[in-house]
């Protein structure tokens, strides 16, 4: 059953379809251009403001620096439990075993890179590439700053699909959703000419091209109109509510489709997962797709989880995450509100959460078809 808001008043004639989630997320690299103020960091504190500290001491002070020089935000990090900053991910045989081990574990088919921004890591085709020769297909996530640069050579090495994240039409609209200290509209000017040039370059390469838009709440309602118009014609279009703004964000994605005149197409859950989609025809013929998180829980690992309610737990169990620490040991997480949960790998793949994944996933795919 789809126990959100925003199944109600689908209809029985609406189409729904299920799939098994396959995507391992892997955080490539922490460094970002950006300052969104909504950013969760893949739950990681930014590694910017909190340095390796020195040898003998000990880490960090006993805790992370929520807010640095960088402008940039981690918004779970004051209560989440992080225990280590993420480092970049190399492309090694470490790697290499990493997301073997987890294919065989969970049999994952899609390895989604994120960050941070993917596209400033100085060797991200090599790292598609050996996802790509692991038996996975390569996907990345990116706000387009570098991705002129980068793309062609990634996807030379394999990359089939790239989900850009689009914050304004202009330097007015991007500062909106940007750290105070650094709403310079020349900075915002140069991202928004490197994002158009990004995108051009991804649909001349014939890649795959997605636009990842989030609404906050309804004073980007506009902003998200502008974005369609721009994007649109040439871009699948994905609007995301916001996981810190909760029910302003689904008000203003209300607002969006009665003002676009949107109908309902297609519902597409995926088990085990707590993330899922509907599809909406625009008056125009268009599709735009909007995504939700409905409210899945690991049985037994989310049963006594101080979060776990209906307005604490943000994001529900919404799949596996891949992290490497600065001292190359590798961590499995599952919640990004709960990065205590993290394990060393070889402690995941034996762990009996690593078992919960894959009955919650079999369980979850046999009620949802039914």
């Amino acid at each position: 059953m789809i126990q959100h808001r925003a199944s109600q008043g689908l209809g029985s004639a609406v189409p729904v379809r299920v799939s098994v989630d396959r995507t391992l997320r892997v955080k490539v690299i922490d460094a970002c251009g950006m300052t969104c103020t909504f950013c969760h960091n893949e739950g990681t504190p930014v590694s910017a403001d909190n340095p390796a500290p020195a040898a003998g001491s000990a880490p960090f002070g006993g805790a992370f620096n929520p807010a640095g020089p960088s402008g940039r935000v981690s918004i779970y990090l004051a209560r989440n439990g992080a225990r280590f900053a993420a480092a970049p991910m190399h492309p090694d045989e470490g790697f290499r075993a990493a997301l073997e081990q987890l294919q065989e574990a969970l049999g994952f088919t899609e390895v989604h890179l994120t960050g941070g921004e993917p596209t400033l890591h100085p060797k991200l085709a090599q790292l598609v590439a050996l996802a790509g020769n692991s038996g996975y297909r390569v996907s990345v996530t990116s706000n387009g700053e570098n991705g002129a640069r980068i793309l062609p050579g990634c996807v030379r090495a394999g990359l089939q699909r790239v989900n850009f994240s689009i914050f304004g039409t202009d330097s007015g609209e991007l500062a909106e959703v940007q750290n105070e200290k650094f709403r310079r509209a020349s900075l915002a000017v140069a991202k928004i000419e490197a994002l158009d040039e990004s995108i051009r370059v991804a649909l001349d390469l014939g890649l795959s091209t997605r636009a990842n838009v989030v609404l906050p709440d309804g004073s980007h309602v506009r902003r998200v109109h502008r974005l369609l118009e721009r994007y649109s014609p040439c871009l699948s279009v994905r609007v995301l509510s916001s996981l810190s703004d909760g029910e302003e964000s689904l008000d203003a994605i209300d607002t969006l489709l009665a003002e676009l005149g949107a109908t309902p197409h297609e519902v597409h859950l995926i088990a085990g997962t707590s993330g899922f989609r509907i599809s909406y025809r625009l008056p125009n013929g268009g599709v735009l797709v909007v995504k939700h998180i409905r409210p899945l829980r690991l049985p037994e690992t989310c049963a006594g989880c101080r979060f776990n309610n209906e307005t604490d737990c943000h994001e529900g169990y919404y799949g596996v995450r891949l992290y490497r620490d600065r001292a190359g040991t590798f961590h499995v997480g599952v919640c990004i509100q709960r990065m205590d949960l993290c394990l060393p790998m070889e402690e995941f793949v034996r762990s009996g959460l690593c078992e919960g994944i894959r009955a919650l996933r079999d369980q979850e795919f046999h009620d949802l078809r039914a």
